[in-house]
């Protein structure tokens, strides 16, 4: 599903208009990406957790060359499904 599927779907279960809906959804995904920059988790009770992890730098190795690369240290997300979630799928 496409970011315009979601925008269609969260327009069509609402009665909002797309550019409603479109401003919804970029709400929603910019609060979750200031809760992580804030504080490094976001909980969506029963449907996810968004979380930080630091990642240190480390030695890598080029695939095609074999050459030692260095891999910067960086910040990573790491998504856990909840409850809800898992039991929709299964």
């Amino acid at each position: 599903m496409t970011k315009q599927n979601l925008v269609n779907y969260i327009a069509e279960e609402t009665g909002m208009t797309k550019a409603d809906a479109t401003r919804a959804l970029d709400a929603v995904l910019n609060g979750i990406v200031k809760g992580l920059q804030e504080e490094g988790k976001v909980t969506l009770t029963g449907f996810c957790t968004f979380a930080t992890q630091h990642k240190d730098a480390r030695q890598g190795r080029n695939p095609r060359t074999g050459e030692a690369v260095t891999i910067p240290a960086r910040t990573a997300v790491s998504i856990k499904a909840g409850a809800k979630l898992k039991d929709a799928l299964n």
